[in-house]
């Protein structure tokens, strides 16, 4: 009987204790309740012992079910794991990678990026999406090899997270709103009174951010740039990446806020890919490209602040006169 196990239960099993209950598995699995219960009920019989305790409204693990649980996992990281790495020993080049980002990443960073792989990769073909918050779910269902993301959104066990880049976001208001006159931190009570502009769709977002609303009066837009049209019309607060709205702060169109129990307001973006379906060269390649542009654009901006005449110009200029 235990020869007849399959990896598909193990991952049925691990999906249905980290739900937390059977339809919630079937969501993540993409299969109805009624298989992910009669798989699970397989998967009892060949083991025979119970995996949950169904006498409650949600399915509890037996401490049989928890002494297996960990087993599970290391089962179905190991293969994962040897699928990756047989990946990555073929080694074929991929016909086309596609990416999926979410739009609080800097694009400036991200465009060179994409200019840099055209021209490493003539052949690949490049899709990419640009979304506000619903980057996971392509990733997880195989429409992309890829995705770019905040610490906002939920973190599934089945992918890989590799760190990118830091964005740094701000609290703003047009100068003309109500708000842009307080200079400590606001009230959540006065900031109820007026409307948050909110790009993410709060169904996206773990249960840490979704404490981000701040209003009850909340407008929700689609795309980065009509937030910062609304906020540069003075229709309501919302948070910002510095790096969008560097010219708004430095003419003064746009205000800093602070408030009352704030959230960070410095978020790690992450490569993700699913750990069963690394990426291939091509897309390896853009995942370091990714974290290379980073670091290559903060140089050059550390050089351009430097004034023409400073002593470490002057230094390198002699060295280099010195070796002519």
């Amino acid at each position: 009987m235990l020869e007849g196990v399959s990896l598909d239960q193990l991952r049925t099993f691990i999906a249905a204790a980290d739900e937390g209950s059977f339809s919630a598995a079937g969501r993540r699995l993409r299969r109805a309740q009624s298989v992910i219960s009669q798989t699970l009920a397989n998967l009892e019989g060949q083991l025979r012992l119970k995996l949950f305790d169904r006498t409650a409204r949600y399915p509890v693990l037996t401490d049989q079910g928890r002494a297996l649980l960990a087993d599970a996992r290391a089962v179905t990281g190991g293969v994962d794991l040897f699928k990756a790495r047989a990946k990555c020993l073929v080694g074929g080049l991929e016909p086309e990678l596609s990416v999926a980002v979410d739009v609080m990443f800097p694009v400036a960073k991200f465009t060179a990026a994409v200019a840099a792989f055209q021209e490493e990769f003539p052949t690949t073909l490049l899709r990419f999406d640009i979304e506000s918050s619903t980057v996971m779910e392509p990733v997880i269902d195989g429409r992309c090899s890829i995705g770019v993301v905040g610490p906002w959104v939920l973190a599934p066990p089945q992918l890989t997270y590799e760190a990118l880049l830091k964005v740094h976001t701000a609290m703003v208001v047009s100068r003309r709103h109500a708000l842009a006159a307080h200079r400590e931190a606001i009230p959540l009570t006065v900031l109820a009174k007026h409307v948050h502009l909110v790009h993410m769709d709060p169904a996206d977002i773990s249960g840490v951010f979704s404490l981000v609303r701040r209003s009850p009066r909340v407008w929700h837009l689609s795309h980065l740039e009509a937030k910062l049209a609304f906020l540069r019309a003075g229709l309501g607060f919302g948070a910002m990446p510095i790096h969008a709205i560097e010219e708004d702060l430095a003419s003064g169109a746009l205000v800093e806020i602070s408030f009352e129990d704030p959230l960070p307001m410095c978020h790690m973006m992450s490569a993700i890919y699913r750990t069963d379906n690394p990426p291939g060269p091509a897309g390896r390649w853009f995942i370091e490209r990714l974290k290379q542009e980073d670091a290559r654009q903060v140089k050059e901006k550390t050089a351009q602040s430097r004034p023409k005449g400073s002593p470490y110009r002057r230094s390198v200029a002699k060295k280099t006169r010195g070796r002519r």
